[in-house]
């Protein structure tokens, strides 16, 4: 059936379970030094909220990544633990706390964004000049989706090449 046929969210969920297959293949080719470096899922999206940016209030990234103040503190330090994060308090109210990434923090991240583009680079070179721009074209759909704003005010809107048609 052609994918304009295919309900839609009978085709969104086929293509969370392709790109969930992706993602657990991939997962069997990731790097040994990043498995060793003793980070944990929570303190590398810390890390790289945090990295985003100059600094962050512990109450920003809190309020961003959706836990407690108390949580936000445990990760940060582990993450000041491991060298990968520095925090101070603010000059403009000493009872703010502010968390930066250190030297060894931003190298740690780009060594596994640069792991990650490799490791895509590579797979994407296995596909014909067609196939790639098919991806290229998605990638550049989804860009663009995600371009127009938070998530999730927009949960339950319908998609807007979809509007004024029939599901």
């Amino acid at each position: 059936m052609p994918a304009a046929e295919v309900p839609h969210g009978k085709l969104l969920d086929e293509t969370m379970a392709a790109y969930e297959r992706l993602l657990q293949l991939l997962t069997n080719v990731r790097s040994p030094e990043l498995l060793e470096a003793n980070v944990t899922m929570a303190q590398m999206k810390l890390l790289m909220l945090v990295a985003a940016g100059d600094e962050l209030a512990m109450s920003e990234i809190g309020a961003k990544l959706g836990v407690s103040l108390s949580t936000v503190s445990g990760l940060v330090d582990r993450l000041v633990d491991s060298g990968y994060a520095v925090r101070r308090e603010s000059r403009e109210d000493r009872r703010q706390v502010l968390v930066s990434t250190t030297p060894a923090g931003a190298a740690f991240l780009d060594r596994f964004q640069e792991l990650g583009s490799s490791r895509l680079r590579e797979l994407l070179g296995r596909l014909g000049t067609a196939d790639l721009a098919q991806v290229r074209t998605a990638i550049e759909l989804l860009t663009a989706a995600a371009a127009q704003g938070p998530l999730d005010k927009d949960r339950d809107a319908e998609p807007s090449s979809d509007r004024g048609r029939s599901k």
